[in-house]
């Protein structure tokens, strides 16, 4: 089969399409013929050489796919058979013609649905449903700022905000990208290159600051971020796109504000915990996938690579060039 492949750690240019050995599916797996995958930011990380697959996990690219089953393996319970469209969250190996999946992590796609947009939900939509209900714990009418707001967790961030019954509120750099937030459901938008985003957050929210902050940024933010959380906030970090140096009175600070600091991984939860999270999402949220569902939720799709072209679509992405999610089509 084909499959996304780099040698040595290092930029887009070391990507290359490589014909490796199909997979076979083990015990309680299911073998998927993959339509289309997405792009995350591990993925970018991963060819860098910064984020290595977890212990035995596949080391090819790619961590969430949509597609049809292919074959089942041994000791599968049968609520899969080939031929089904289904979309799954991986530790790995999704940027291929084909993938092995525990048969417990495959989700159905909604009627509908396309396998490109499947491909945009399950790495963003489950990372933005944890952080959301899980770490969060969010609740009717809290406010919630979300950074990279026009990403594809953001998007997914602000629509189940939404759901929820809460506010959300998000930064993004360009007007661009504040317009498509605006219409994904954002209640308000401010520019973090322009504008001082906790002064206007404080202002939105007329002094009482948010309840929740999702934040994929890290170091830099810290101090705007403690600005504008409010007493007993939650401040939910699961990124470090700036990096992971904080220099001040962090400590005093939270103190003051009796806030909380989580942080979290999806890549790296235990399967029990996976379960769970994936659990909740098919039976709550994913419904509203379907056509004439209201509120009805829609995943961003900013663009479609060829896998040939994969080395091209992580020179976007590595440019912040997307809203909403990148999308890798299988040949």
């Amino acid at each position: 089969m084909l499959a996304a492949y780099f040698d040595s750690p290092g930029g887009p240019e070391n990507l290359y399409v490589k014909e490796v050995m199909k997979p076979h599916p083990g015990e309680g797996e299911v073998l998927m013929k993959v339509s289309a995958s997405a792009l995350n930011r591990a993925d970018l990380l991963q060819r860098r050489g910064k984020y290595p697959p977890p212990k035995g996990a596949s080391d090819i690219l790619g961590l969430e796919a949509a597609g049809s089953v292919a074959g089942l393996g041994p000791g599968c319970k049968g609520q899969w058979k080939t031929g089904d469209a289904v979309m799954a969250l991986l530790s790995g190996g999704g940027q291929a013609e084909y993938v092995t999946v525990p048969e417990g992590y495959l989700m159905p796609i909604p009627n509908g649905m396309t396998f490109i947009q499947a491909a945009a939900i399950p790495e963003a939509w489950l990372t933005a449903f944890q952080l959301l209900h899980f770490v969060g714990k969010i609740q009717k009418g809290e406010k919630v700022l979300i950074h990279a707001g026009a990403s594809g967790v953001g998007m997914a961030a602000i629509q189940l905000v939404r759901l929820a019954k809460a506010v959300p509120i998000v930064t993004a750099g360009t007007q661009e990208k504040l317009k498509a937030t605006a219409n994904a459901g954002a209640a308000a938008g401010f520019n973090y290159k322009t504008e001082d985003f906790s002064e206007k957050v404080l202002a939105f929210t007329q002094g009482s600051g948010v309840d929740i902050i999702l934040d994929c940024v890290g170091g830099i933010y810290w101090e705007k971020n403690i600005n504008c959380l409010s007493t007993d906030g939650r401040w939910i970090i699961y990124g470090l796109l700036s990096g992971a140096e904080v220099h001040g009175d962090l400590f005093a600070r939270l103190l003051s504000k009796r806030a909380s600091i989580h942080t979290s991984l999806l890549r790296s939860r235990d399967k029990e915990a996976s379960d769970g999270y994936q659990q909740a999402f098919t039976e709550d949220v994913l419904p509203y996938f379907s056509g004439g569902t209201s509120p009805h939720l829609q995943p961003v799709v900013d663009s479609i690579y060829p896998l040939q072209e994969i080395a091209e679509a992580h020179r976007v992405m590595e440019e912040n060039k997307n809203i909403g999610k990148i999308v890798i089509e299988m040949p």
